[in-house]
This record gives structure tokens, C-alpha cells and sequence, in this order.
């Protein structure tokens, strides 16, 4: 039997489906590479395969002995990323503080800017989340 089997699993991430009705198997001595654009559903896939995200459809069966605790993860953030407390929109204003000089706050057209920025980056939606619940791929998309 294999050691992790996949079938007819999908994951949603913030209420959208971001992997659907995917099947696969996973033997002992196989190597497993997931590839996808920044948000496609990378990291999500691989908490779901850990347990931590149970899938909304199908099913993720561990064989041969194996235990959910016997899986590694390391995931792409660090601890002080997980207690930084900006929204996305922050972050993205955060890359204008080199046009301000000494001015203690942010100009309107240092606002206009980011808000700009993040339509062009396709990021606007994510505006008012915080940067610390992003995946990997979505903060590297709001990264100043």
C-alpha cells in the first residue's frame, strides 16, 4: 500500500477551491514535487497532506504505519513574520518610505501609489488582510 494516497481531494483556501478533485499515491522512496504559480494552492496542498487543512472532498489515507506526527514540514515563513501585524496594504505603503524624506506620514500620492501598485500586482482583493495569514506565494507577491 502506498504511504500517503490522495483521492478525489479538494482544498479551498479562504473560500476558494484552490486544488479540485485531485487522485494520487506516494510510495516509500518516492519524491513528490509540487509546482504552481504564487497562491495556485502549493502550501495548502501540503497542510492538508499534514493534516493541519483536512480537504472539503475526498480523502487523504496514510499506509504502512505511517503517523501523521512522522511527516516533516518546514514551512516558508519565520517566526517574526508569523507575529507581524501589518495588513497588505501596509506592506505595500511600506515601499514608499524612501520618497518621504523626513515627513512623518504618508503623502496622498504615496497612497495612490500603493493602492496603483497593488491593482497592477493583481493584490488589490487582499487589501485589508493581514500579511502574517498569507501563504508563501501570496506574500511574495506583496513584498516591497
Amino acid at each position: 500500500m502506498a504511504l500517503i494516497k490522495c483521492d478525489g481531494i479538494s482544498i479551498a483556501y479562504e473560500g476558494q477551491t484552490v486544488v479540485r478533485d485531485l487522485s494520487f499515491w506516494i510510495e516509500q522512496g518516492d519524491y513528490l514535487c509540487i509546482v504552481g504559480e504564487n497562491g495556485s494552492g502549493k502550501s495548502t496542498l501540503v497542510k492538508s497532506l499534514l493534516g493541519l487543512k483536512p480537504p472539503f472532498k475526498g480523502q487523504i489515507l496514510l499506509g504502512d504505519g505511517l503517523k501523521q506526527d512522522e511527516i516533516g514540514y518546514l514551512p516558508q515563513q519565520t517566526v517574526v513574520q508569523k507575529d507581524f501585524p501589518a495588513s497588505v496594504y501596509e506592506v505595500v505603503l511600506s515601499g514608499r518610505l524612501n520618497s518621504r524624506g523626513w515627513r512623518p506620514f504618508y503623502s496622498a500620492a504615496d497612497k495612490k501609489a500603493a493602492r496603483e501598485n497593488m491593482e497592477l500586482l493583481g493584490i488589490r482583493e487582499m487589501e485589508h488582510q493581514c500579511f502574517r495569514d498569507l501563504s508563501g506565494g501570496q506574500k511574495q507577491r506583496v513584498r516591497p
